[in-house]
Formats: structure tokens, C-alpha cells, sequence
């Protein structure tokens, strides 16, 4: 009997550990698996800009929110000497400026992850103007900079000439990002798209050119003069212009110009616009050898004739001066056409003004949000400095930068309030600002963002204490083996109840 019942005892115990068993194994591989983060990426863009270069250094996780890089900037390097367009006659001199950068570059990424990390060069308006006005001589330049990225360990990506739009959809791209317009994190601690959240208008001060980018009131009416940009899966339909000609540099020169033309001497020129004492020389060919300045040129023009620019300090003239930059005749009274004949929808919402923009703010010892009002005395007042108290005033102060400041502000009202139509009530919605956090408000952040669009995303690799080759054979072993003790105990149980129901016939011996 003993013997009868030992195969089903040894059944119960095989499908009891069977079953222990695959519960076991797959509790450990579940709770036991290790997500390895496939780690950061990086990527490097070089912002050649009209008056100097500089290097940012972005990472995200490899493994991507939406297909858009989750992305935040590490490093930041200028360039030593003028932007890129300055090199056309000696396009050769480039390397060494970008060596010193990249070389603290390379200690900042991961030596394993340099042949993997993109770079990329933008040139904007100084580069566009180069473009128009010796073709040949922009290409070389472009040309020494391949040749350079060849002897690096980076992947080089090209560089490009973008376009103004481009340069402003992507510094509005930049502002909305780091503004958490586009992504936010909720309470559990994952990137989610912002419920109803209003996106906001950038304006860019550059050395060449300014642009205006923002939603308009209604997109499909000015459907010509809107990009359309995906980000994080969403749809936005951004109206974007960029004014050449109207960047700092480019627009103080033509101011020089438009002064030399006014006055009498041409070896001596009074500057309304300049600090009262400050004297300068500057050959015909700095501020005249421009594209921008070219229909101004006098007849008797000598590009290495010396100007001397006396300094008057004149806040009511300057300004006066200022305002024949603008050509205003030209939209006659055309409503949303703020100059030169561009039309433009009316300007909503937040503005975050950055660049120039900001670097001209900070100098009027002005910050952030501020009226009108505040802004005009602030620019009476710095415009009526001598030169020598501007040293004591200025945070940083360097000569080039320095002189230029009273016509930058005016040159900044006469843009916003003239051409874009902010007004008293309107002007306090402008932000102005450098940076967020550690990252820089600039359009390159904004590139990087656009072109992680088409860097593929890595899964997260999960390392498993057992390989799933091994898993899936116990698995499969031990259910085949509980399946068949199963099998083999309902059997038993089946025989030996048919075994009970059997009537027992007692053979009843009779004796003859």
C-alpha cells in the first residue's frame, strides 16, 4: 500500500517546488533587473555670430521625452578676436582662436563619448552679408572651418549659414524652453506638456541683424510669414522676422555714416551719440566698408582715410539721428507694417528680449521688467555722461562696448516703440534677460533642440540576473514538469477512486 502511494507523495512535492520555483525565478528577475540609463548624450554648437564666436556644450539623457531632447547646457566658451565673417582675407587664422575653446571642450565630455558627440556651426547675419557681398570669400571661410573639425575627434555636422528666420524661430524656441513653456515636471517627478500655457515672444539683438519672433493673435491670417515648428508632438506656428541691417554694429555704422555725410569737415565729425570727451579715429573702411552703409558711401571714398569722431554727449540729437535709420515713410500708415515696408502682426503677449537687448539694459544699471518711463530717464541720464564718469558707472567697461552704449539705448527705443508699437502700457511685458538657470538665452540652444529632433533616442537597457535565453528554459522546464505531475497526480486520483467503487463478491464456498 505503502509502495502504491510513494509515485503520487513524489508528485505533490515536484509540482509544489515547480510551482515555488517559477514564482521565485520570476520575482528575482523582475525585482533583481537593473535599468542602466544609456547614459547623456552631447552635442556642440558653435554660434558664429557678425561680431564673435562662441562654443556651447549641450547633454540630454539618451533616452528622449517626445522625441526632443530633454537638453540643458554645460559649457560655455568665447572665442578670442571677431566673428568668423572677419577672417576673409586670411580664413587660415581661424584655428587657432577655436583651439584654445575646444580644447576645454574635450576635457568636459567623456573621452569615450568624443567620436559619438555632434557639433555644429550656425554663422548668422555677418556671415549672410559676407555671402552677399563676396561669395567666394564666405565659402573659404566655411571651408577653413571644415578643414579644422577634420582634425578633431567630434562627428562635425557641417557649417551653415542659417537663415534670419531660422535664427529667429530658433532663439524663440530657445526662450520658450528654458521658460518650461514647452515641458514641466509634475509631482511624480516626470516631463509633462504644460497645461494651457501661453508661449512667449523673443526679441534678438545681434551685431548685424534683430529679430522678432512670436505667436500671433491669429496664425492662419498671416500664414505667410509663419514657421511652422514640432516639439515634444505638439504643432507651433511661430511668425518670425529678421531685420539685416539692423544689428548693433551695422546700425551704429550707418549712423557714422549718415554723420559723416551731414557734416562739413570730414576729418573731423561731431558724434551726438558719443560720450561728451571721447575722440576716436576710425578709417572710412570700418564703418563704411559694410554692405549696410554701402549706398552711403561719399564719392571721394578711400577706405583707409582716417575719421576722427568727437564725442558731444547730446541725448536730444542723438536721438534725432537715430530716427533717420528707420525708413518709417515706407508702410504709409499702413497699420501692422512697423518700417521699411515689412508687414508684421500686432505684437502679444511676453516678450523675453535678450542679447544686445540685455547688455544695453544692464549698462543703464536697469534689470528685468521696467516702464517706459524709467527706461527714458534712465537713457537721458547715461546719455549725458562725460567720458570719464561713464568709467565709474559701467559694471565692465571696455572702449568699444562703452562709447556705443547711449546710441544702443536709443537706437533699442526706437526699434520697440516705433517699430515693433510697444507703448507705455504694452513695454512692461518686455523681459529683459541673458539667461535661465545656467543657460543662456541664444538661438543655438534652440538649433540643438530642433536637430535632437533627428537624433534617435536610446531604451534603457535592463541587465536581468539571469539571461533570457536561461530564464525562458527554466521557465518552460519547470512548467512542463508541474504540468506533468499535475497530470499525473489527477490520474491517481482517478484511478483510485474508480478502484473504491468496485462491489466486492465474497466467493461462499459450499461444500458438496
Amino acid at each position: 500500500r505503502m509502495l502504491t502511494r510513494t509515485p503520487s507523495v513524489v508528485a505533490q512535492v515536484f509540482l509544489l517546488l515547480s510551482i515555488v520555483l517559477v514564482i521565485a525565478i520570476a520575482v528575482i528577475q523582475i525585482n533583481q533587473q537593473q535599468i542602466l540609463s544609456p547614459g547623456l548624450k552631447y552635442g556642440i554648437v558653435l554660434d558664429a555670430g557678425s561680431s564673435r564666436t562662441t562654443v556651447y556644450v549641450y547633454e540630454w539623457p539618451a533616452e528622449k521625452e517626445n522625441n526632443t531632447g530633454v537638453v540643458s547646457q554645460t559649457f560655455k566658451c568665447n572665442v578670442k578676436g571677431p566673428g568668423i565673417s572677419s577672417y576673409e582675407s586670411s580664413p587660415g587664422a581661424l584655428a587657432k582662436p577655436l583651439d584654445d575653446c575646444l580644447n576645454k571642450v574635450k576635457e568636459r565630455i567623456p573621452v569615450h563619448l568624443h567620436k559619438n558627440t555632434s557639433v555644429y556651426l550656425g554663422a548668422t547675419a555677418g556671415m549672410r552679408l559676407l555671402r552677399l557681398q563676396n561669395e567666394s570669400a564666405a565659402n573659404e571661410v566655411l571651408a577653413s572651418i571644415h578643414n579644422y573639425f577634420r582634425t578633431q575627434p567630434f562627428e562635425f555636422r557641417g557649417a551653415q549659414i542659417i537663415t534670419g528666420p531660422e535664427e529667429g524661430v530658433y532663439g524663440w524656441i530657445t526662450a520658450n524652453y528654458l521658460m518650461g513653456n514647452f515641458l514641466e515636471r509634475n509631482l511624480w517627478r516626470t516631463w509633462v506638456h504644460p497645461y494651457r500655457k501661453e508661449t512667449m515672444g523673443a526679441l534678438d539683438l545681434g551685431g548685424a541683424s534683430t529679430q522678432i519672433s512670436f505667436i500671433p493673435e491669429d496664425p492662419e491670417e498671416h500664414f505667410n510669414s509663419t514657421l511652422q515648428v514640432k516639439l515634444y508632438g505638439y504643432n507651433y506656428n511661430v511668425y518670425t522676422h529678421s531685420y539685416q541691417c539692423y544689428g548693433r554694429d551695422e546700425a551704429e555704422k550707418r549712423l557714422l555714416a549718415l554723420l559723416l555725410q551731414k557734416s562739413n569737415a570730414s576729418a573731423s565729425v561731431d558724434n551726438p551719440c558719443y560720450p561728451q570727451n571721447y575722440n576716436t579715429a576710425l578709417t572710412m573702411k570700418y564703418f563704411l566698408g559694410s554692405l549696410c552703409t554701402q549706398s552711403l558711401r561719399p564719392a571721394n571714398y578711400y577706405p583707409n582715410q582716417i575719421v576722427n569722431f568727437h564725442g558731444t554727449g547730446h541725448p536730444g540729437l542723438c536721438q534725432e539721428m537715430v530716427s533717420l535709420l528707420f525708413n518709417f515713410t515706407a508702410c504709409r500708415d499702413r497699420e501692422e507694417c512697423p518700417f521699411i515696408g515689412i508687414h508684421q502682426p500686432k505684437a502679444k503677449g511676453n516678450f523675453v528680449a535678450f542679447s544686445g537687448f540685455y547688455y544695453t539694459i544692464n549698462a543703464l544699471n536697469l534689470s528685468g521688467h521696467f516702464s517706459l518711463d524709467d527706461f527714458n530717464s534712465s537713457m537721458w541720464f547715461f546719455c549725458s555722461q562725460s567720458w570719464a564718469q561713464l568709467q565709474f558707472m559701467l559694471p565692465k567697461f571696455e572702449e568699444i562696448y562703452a562709447r556705443s552704449y547711449c546710441f544702443s539705448a536709443n537706437f533699442i527705443y526706437y526699434l520697440l516703440v516705433h517699430g515693433y508699437n510697444f507703448n507705455a502700457e504694452t513695454w512692461p511685458q518686455i523681459h529683459f534677460q541673458k539667461e535661465v538657470g545656467n543657460s543662456s538665452i541664444a538661438w543655438s540652444l534652440g538649433y540643438m533642440l530642433s536637430l535632437t529632433n533627428m537624433i534617435p533616442a536610446e531604451g534603457k537597457l535592463i541587465q536581468l540576473p539571469l539571461k533570457p535565453s536561461l530564464f525562458a528554459g527554466l521557465l518552460v522546464f519547470l512548467t512542463a514538469t508541474a504540468l506533468l505531475c499535475l497530470l499525473f497526480l489527477v490520474y491517481s486520483c482517478i484511478v483510485s477512486h474508480h478502484r473504491k467503487n468496485i462491489p466486492r463478491v465474497e466467493h461462499i464456498f459450499i461444500p458438496e
